[in-house]
């Protein structure tokens, strides 16, 4: 980040866009990301339009820290807590018991939600910067391979996006691993 005002400045034109009902695009570990407010069921719909995504499906939520995804984590016992805790930040998706905080358009109505605490720096300092956890979700139509490049996500997306914050993709090869909190089943390999 050799220009922080620079980013910063991205950062905050993201935000305001995502407290507009705003759909924004990011880098994330491996591919870009599309992201909202994961309340705002008018933004969570652009996206599922936008990718052609069903609804059943669910959507990952990203986050700074542990602490942004509390409300989600309320009855969840202490041992599990400490896993989340002790994988975090990093590339590692949660499917954690859904206690019906998150809107149903977040969790297509399924029983888990998934959660991460990311490292990236540009998608945790947006999460930071709006202060609370944002949908994460591959930026690629359904069926399409996900965008690894801006290029990519402006051939998908161009005219749909209310902002793109510009970054580099992290080190990650695949997109994160997906395990079951309580099961210990992996869901998708990272």
């Amino acid at each position: 980040m050799s220009h922080p005002h620079h980013s910063h400045q991205h950062i905050s034109q993201a935000t305001a866009a995502l407290n507009s009902s705003g759909v924004v695009a990011y880098p994330t570990e491996a591919v870009w990301g599309l992201g909202c407010d994961p309340f705002c069921s008018i933004a969570v719909e652009r996206i599922l339009s936008m990718k052609r995504r069903s609804r059943g499906k669910g959507l990952i939520l990203i986050a700074a820290s542990i602490h942004q995804f509390q409300p989600f984590l309320v009855g969840l016992l202490p041992k599990y807590r400490d896993q989340l805790d002790a994988s975090w930040p990093g590339a590692q998706t949660w499917l954690v018991p859904n206690n019906h905080v998150a809107p149903p358009w977040i969790t297509g109505g399924q029983d888990t939600l998934a959660l991460r605490v990311t490292d990236h720096p540009v998608a945790a300092a947006l999460c930071r910067q709006f202060g609370g956890p944002l949908v994460s979700t591959s930026a690629n139509p359904h069926g399409l391979p996900p965008a690894k490049s801006i290029l990519k996500v402006n051939l998908y997306f161009r005219d749909k996006l209310d902002y793109l914050v510009p970054g580099s993709l992290g080190k990650s090869r695949k997109p994160t691993s997906i395990k079951h909190l309580v099961t210990g089943e992996t869901l998708r390999s990272g």
